[in-house]
């Protein structure tokens, strides 16, 4: 079958009877299709056909217990976003009207002087549900904790997680994330595929010589690319030579393309030290040596395990 959503319990319905159930990439599959006459009968026959030719475009397939674990995940990711989006309506509210209190608006003393504030009817009934939201999500923040404090379980129960996590802004969910969606490193033969796989490299439409690049693919998880940007960001911020990369993107493009482009070396970068086992440290040594004095040429090194 074609991968498709809410399949999941069909998917457990072959398990359960011993069946082997085979995924295909839509996107291939449709490539292949020569009839643009589409129904259920075609792509039946289009399948049969594929897989008699042995030329079925399979897919790799989490387990079960990689995909209750990206729940958790998920899970997570909403409930802050949720917290987030009501605590931005409400610091626009203020700044409109000239306060900027950052953190200190959802303290105590923020909120009451944000009740007190003179707003226009509708305004002031906005202001007044979104607190009452702010209220209800306040209730929330211990589930968020509970389910940051799990996330960090299972992440130290995982050699692979630790590994990453030496890297300069990654964090527990960021690595497990990485881990839990790309699977296992073998699948990709080089790094510049783990861009194409979650999404961060630009569309093209390129003819006759001329190349046309568009916006990002956004193909894949579009978890993972939020926790890689978001975690380059934190490597750029704290460590210097992914800062001095990212100003020198910025400064060449713009500050949104930095970030992607920042997020998309973060990827092939964690890629490289899950399949070679080597930690952050050991890394550097194994990668470019151009700038660098005291480098010799043909020099052999031992490969980080």
């Amino acid at each position: 079958m074609e991968a498709t959503g809410y399949s999941r319990w069909f998917e457990r319905l072959f398990a359960e009877l011993g069946f082997e159930l085979w995924i295909g990439d839509p996107a291939e599959i449709k490539a292949k299709r020569v009839k643009k006459q589409k129904n259920d009968r075609n792509d039946a026959r289009l399948l049969l056909r594929l897989m008699r030719e042995k030329n079925f475009p399979q897919i790799w397939v989490p387990g079960p217990e990689n995909r209750d674990l990206r729940q958790l995940l998920w899970h997570r990711h909403r409930l802050v976003q949720m917290r987030t989006r009501i605590m931005n309506q409400l610091q626009a509210l203020a700044m409109n009207e000239g306060y900027r209190w950052k953190k200190k608006l959802f303290s105590e003393q923020g909120r009451a002087k944000l009740e007190k504030l003179a707003l226009a009817p509708w305004a002031s009934r906005r202001r007044q549900e979104l607190l009452e939201l702010l209220e209800l999500l306040d209730r929330m923040n211990p589930t968020i904790e509970e389910l940051t404090a799990a996330v960090e379980w299972e992440a130290r129960k995982r050699p692979e997680v630790l590994r990453l996590m030496t890297h300069p802004g990654v964090g527990p969910l960021t690595a497990l994330a990485y881990v839990l969606i790309i699977g296992t490193p073998t699948r990709f033969q080089r790094g510049k595929q783990i861009g194409t796989y979650v999404g961060m490299i630009p569309s093209e439409d390129s003819s006759a010589g001329k190349q046309r690049l568009g916006h990002i693919s956004k193909q894949g998880s579009s978890l993972l690319r939020f926790l890689l940007v978001e975690a380059a960001q934190a490597a750029a911020r704290i460590h210097p030579d992914w800062r001095r990369r990212y100003i020198h993107l910025a400064m060449r493009r713009h500050k949104s393309i930095a970030k992607v482009a920042m997020g998309r070396r973060l990827a092939v970068r964690l890629y490289w030290m899950w399949r070679n086992g080597c930690e952050y440290a050991q890394s550097l040594e194994f990668g470019s040596y151009a700038g660098q004095l005291g480098t010799g040429h043909g020099g052999s090194k031992t490969p980080c395990t």
